[in-house]
């Protein structure tokens, strides 16, 4: 692939090899300057063990303020389950993306394309549907993206209904991306990385004081490879991270930074069902085609994603009782890709191959998109901790306002030539089913279509109170109200022939309430309750039940929020000098007034699904030289009441596997060699709108797997180091998830990369 970001690439690994060759240290994670403050100079496993103490209970990285007001209590006396993965677990797992990296963190599980963000970051939080759940430095993310990690500090993982924290949202949770801030302390830390499949990858994260106050931080990303296993999927990355800080380590500072993300990638579905021929050829319902077929087409299909996003935060510290941060943002996104659907081939006799003198045949069908968001947001929160009565406060109240457009668009797609299809299928782009050919050569035109519009707007008010009665107990509790409203324009489809305006307007209420009991200082008991809403027009993609929005029909606005609803109880507790840090938690979650389709156009709030389950979690050090990071979820899903596109009533839901495992581990061997790895196992899960009624023929699921990474570094010196990432060490075969209605994603294979990292 050539292209632009491949030559800023090419550019980035030469600047970075002659700057490395100038001096050298080991590429690892610099704490807040609020936090204790490692030497730059020391190896990377005197960095673990010394920052392994700024962890807590759920891993996050402690300060003297948390990273968001809105927890107006440290993580171990939050009363709800919080997964904090810091930057030394980003880092050390060789994640490259948002995706690799949540496998870290059980009970998180990523939907196939199709649904809300066909080719986006999707993911599913304890079986809900959270692709509008993202948020970046506290601010909703919007738009279809695949997320690097490239400048990230850490990421936060809220689970089960979380309304009172974000707004609307899909009940299961939401994942805030916390980026890298400027700091006072010079350093620059190099990272040039090589391995099997193409791979190449360069980041830059250099950082100047500019006085007393104020500073300067540059994260550079430059990368480009193949993945594993599938030849013709390529892509190549250009990020960069720009962040001026004035004021900082003063009560009044400023932060202003820019965001810039551009991929290009050949676009993959994965391969086809069993239903393209009519034969199950396995129990699963996946085709029994090898996992290195890829049925798109190079010279035709394409993804680009680009984001950009500008930035401005603002804090005053008046006292500890009463401090005010505004933080405002504008951000551009675009999700622009034709890709083929193995799945949806032409269609011979209700099947989507033809068997052809002993060899089945289909026809490459296509999904595309074009689709921009541009949003503006300002969040204001006033916080601190007073004392009054005997009870100690910890508050915060808050002011969001949001503003998003967004526009969609499909292209008309024609072949002028490609190749021939036997009878009796017709036309081109055909090719066997099992031998398919991403290199038949193709030309055409690709034209975009009438394009759909619509603007959301928001408002939303928010308080919390965490209320400290004596040493023991803690009160938290949390409100918030939003006003939400759409307004657009729907593009002629197949449901409409003209253009069909439509609007939506919704207020709703949410609560958390909790109670907190410590038995000791570094250990809490708690039982806690918290709901969420979700608007019709944001519920879509959540193929368990609803259908999102676009559909081209008035009477799907005028339908209620969706409510959730969880009970929790659980307990944190702190071992080995604050090293390990264990978690464990039991929910019990329902969604009421479900989206169901109850006929053609016409939809009901019908629909009832219930998870329940038990989460545990460890992170930090068992010794000084032995440290771990992962957890266990259990879930027990059910569609309680309604049936949706062949899910019936008490069938499992989609993309809620019952088990789930991660563990990552590391141990320092010498002063300066450390080994370890992770393994991570996912049950059974089903896919998509699929779900089939007792194991009925039409159940389609993603099978059990079991995945071991393998990791290594060694440092030559206190400047440099060497790591090494083996991922899917045992070249395990398997699927990730389908969408249980086309086509399944086929995992990458084994692969291999050789890092240096350099501190100077």
């Amino acid at each position: 692939m050539s292209s632009p970001n491949a030559a800023a690439l090419r550019v980035l690994l030469t600047a970075s090899t002659a700057a490395g060759m100038l001096c050298a240290a080991p590429a690892l994670a610099y704490e807040p300057a609020t936090d204790p403050v490692v030497d730059p100079g020391a190896s990377q496993q005197q960095q673990a063990t010394s920052t392994v103490q700024t962890i807590d209970v759920e891993g996050r990285r402690v300060s003297r303020e948390p990273d968001s007001p809105r927890f107006t209590a440290d993580v171990v006396d939050t009363p709800r389950a919080v997964t904090v993965i810091p930057q030394q677990i980003i880092e050390q797992t060789g994640a490259t993306s948002l995706q690799d990296l949540l496998r870290t963190s059980p009970g998180i599980t990523f939907g196939a394309g199709e649904g809300g963000q066909p080719l986006a970051d999707r993911p599913f939080i304890r079986g809900q549907a959270s692709a509008n759940n993202v948020f970046l430095d506290g601010i909703r993310d919007t738009g279809g993206q695949q997320r690097e990690v490239f400048a990230l500090e850490q990421i936060e993982v809220i689970k089960g209904p979380d309304s009172v924290y974000s707004g609307r949202g899909s009940g299961g949770g939401s994942i805030n991306l916390s980026t890298k801030q400027p700091r006072l302390n010079a350093f620059t830390n190099v990272s040039l990385g090589g391995g099997t499949d193409g791979y190449m990858r360069g980041t830059v994260d250099w950082n100047a004081p500019l006085g007393g106050t104020a500073a300067l931080r540059i994260n550079v990303l430059g990368a480009q490879g193949d993945t594993p296993g599938r030849d013709a999927v390529d892509y190549d990355k250009f990020g960069l991270l720009v962040s001026l800080g004035a004021g900082l380590g003063t009560d009044t500072h400023a932060t202003a930074s820019y965001y810039h993300l551009t991929s290009n990638a050949m676009p993959d579905y994965g391969i086809p069902l069993f239903t393209k021929i009519g034969v199950r050829t396995t129990d699963s319902g996946v085709l029994d085609v090898p996992y290195d077929s890829f049925y798109g087409l190079t010279d035709r299909d394409y993804l680009e994603v680009a984001t950009d996003a500008f930035t401005f935060d603002f804090q005053h510290r008046f006292s500890d009782a009463l401090t005010i941060r505004n933080v405002s943002r504008y951000s551009e996104n675009l999700n622009d890709y034709v890709v083929t659907n193995p799945g949806d081939g032409g269609n011979i006799s209700n099947v989507g191959a033809a068997l052809i003198d002993g060899v089945y045949w289909m026809k490459r069908a296509l999904k595309s998109r074009w689709n921009p968001t541009r949003t503006i947001a300002n969040v204001t929160d006033i916080y601190g901790t007073l004392s009054a009565g005997g009870l100690t406060h910890s508050y915060d109240v808050g002011l969001e306002l949001s503003r998003e457009k967004n526009q969609n668009a499909s292209y008309n797609i024609t072949t002028l030539t490609g190749s021939a299809c036997p009878a009796p299928l017709t036309g081109l782009d055909c090719t066997p089913v099992y031998a398919p050919d991403p290199s038949d050569p193709w030309t055409g035109a690709i034209v975009r279509g009438d394009v759909s519009r619509n603007t959301t707007e928001t408002v939303g008010l928010y308080a919390f109170d965490s209320i400290a009665i004596g040493s023991q107990w803690v009160i938290n509790l949390g409100v918030r109200y939003d006003q939400y409203s759409v307004e657009g324009v729907d593009a002629p489809g197949r449901s409409q022939p003209d253009y069909t305006t439509r609007s939506g307007d919704w207020d709703f209420v949410n609560y958390q309430a909790g109670l907190v009991y410590k038995p000791t200082t570094n250990s809490s008991i708690y039982a806690s309750w918290s709901t969420a809403s979700t608007p019709p027009t944001i519920a879509g993609g959540d193929q368990n039940a609803g259908n999102g929005a676009g559909s081209g029909n008035l009477e799907f606005v005028l339908l209620e929020p969706e409510d959730t609803t969880s009970y929790e109880v659980g307990a944190k507790v702190s071992l080995f000098r604050q090293q390990l840090l264990l978690s464990a938690a039991a929910f019990h979650l329902t969604r009421e007034n479900a989206q169901i389709q109850t006929s053609a156009g016409v939809y009901a709030q019908v629909g009832e699904v219930e998870v329940q389950g038990i989460e545990l979690g460890a992170s930090g050090n068992i010794t000084d030289r032995w440290q771990v990071f992962g957890g266990y979820t259990f879930m027990d899903s059910e569609l309680v009441r309604g049936n949706f596109n062949n899910i019936n009533q008490g069938d499992p839901l989609a993309n809620t596997p019952e088990h789930t495992f991660s563990v990552f581990s590391t141990y320092r061997l010498t002063d300066r060699f450390t080994a370890g790895g992770g393994v991570y196992y996912v049950s059974d899960n089903l896919g998509g709108n699929q779900g089939g009624a007792g194991g009925g023929s039409n159940r389609i699921y993603a099978p059990e797997y079991t995945r071991l990474d393998l990791f290594a570094s060694y440092d030559i010196n206190d400047r440099t180091s060497l790591q090494l990432n083996v991922q899917n060490a045992g070249d395990e075969a398997y699927i990730i998830r389908t969408n249980g209605v086309h086509h399944a994603d086929v995992a990458p294979a084994r692969s291999a990369t050789l890092a240096l990292n350099l501190r100077f």
